[in-house]
């Protein structure tokens, strides 16, 4: 795996924890289209890679459809829980020190980025 691959998956966990503790997202949300549109995974094996980071906590059942169909990328999704536990909590230490409206906003903001990306791209 290229250090640059590397750099990105660190960086994704660490933002995507950190989104998580702020606002509630980060997961599917943010992980899956940046392994889709800056790693070129297909949508099966982002989705399957990042229900894998979540395995244990949330998606055991998940995971090994896709497992068993070749859509994880193990490696890929260890990489990012490194960094996701780290964002995760420096998220949440932002988010209980900020106003609740900022907060609500930053999560709307969020969702009609990636909403928007979603539809103008093919």
């Amino acid at each position: 795996m290229e250090i640059n691959t590397i750099l990105i998956l660190l960086a994704v966990g660490l933002f995507a924890g950190f989104l998580s503790g702020l606002i509630g997202i980060g997961g599917g949300i943010v992980i899956v289209p940046v392994l889709v549109y800056f790693l070129s995974y297909n949508q099966k094996m982002a989705q399957g890679t990042t229900l894998f980071m979540f395995l244990l906590p949330i998606g055991i059942l998940g995971v090994f459809n896709y497992y068993k169909q070749g859509q994880v990328d193990i490696k890929s999704a260890l990489i990012m829980c490194a960094t996701f536990v780290v964002g995760s909590y420096f998220g949440s230490k932002t988010a209980l020190s900020i106003d609740t409206k900022l907060v609500k906003q930053i999560f709307g903001g969020m969702i009609v980025l990636i909403g928007i990306k979603m539809l103008l791209n093919k």
